[in-house]
């Protein structure tokens, strides 16, 4: 992560389920409640995805955990959150959503110069049998690095 920015949440299953092609950064439009909830790390990717509706993007199913501090106006922990990007990137996302296969998932939450932002990215769904694939490949390249290791 670049200098400047703190990591609140990353969801750890997103790599695992889903093979990357791209990801971008997006604010997010989000209430004072929420902002606190994340600053105690509040918050919970289950089954968040990003949808386009009306040429702009929301980030569905995210579950941020209400603050215990907040008033009676605290927030919905499951909301639709408007993410904050440019028109010609959601117009792409939309086209490219619109392809078989393709969706858009949230890969981690962080601070960057105090504001949160969101990175997300385009990926395409795996296979129960690309994910065994994934896992042997990694298990072979740890084994092979400390069969190196030992050598040297």
């Amino acid at each position: 992560m670049p200098p400047g920015t703190k990591l609140i949440a990353q969801n750890k299953n997103a790599r695992r389920n889903y093979e990357f092609l791209e990801t971008l950064e997006a604010g997010i439009s989000l209430m004072g409640s929420e902002v606190k909830s994340l600053r105690d790390g509040k918050v919970s990717f289950k089954d968040g995805y990003v949808a386009v509706r009306g040429g702009e993007a929301f980030l569905v199913g995210v579950h941020i955990a209400p603050y215990e501090n907040a008033v009676w106006t605290g927030h919905e922990p499951e909301r639709e959150r408007k993410l904050l990007l440019h028109a010609r990137e959601t117009a792409r996302l939309s086209a490219q959503i619109e392809q078989k296969g393709l969706t858009v998932v949230p890969v981690r939450f962080y601070f960057k110069r105090g504001k949160v932002k969101l990175e997300i990215a385009l990926a395409k769904g795996r296979k129960t049998f690309d994910k065994r694939d994934e896992l042997r490949r990694k298990d072979m390249e740890r084994d092979t690095a400390r069969q190196l290791a030992r050598y040297k």
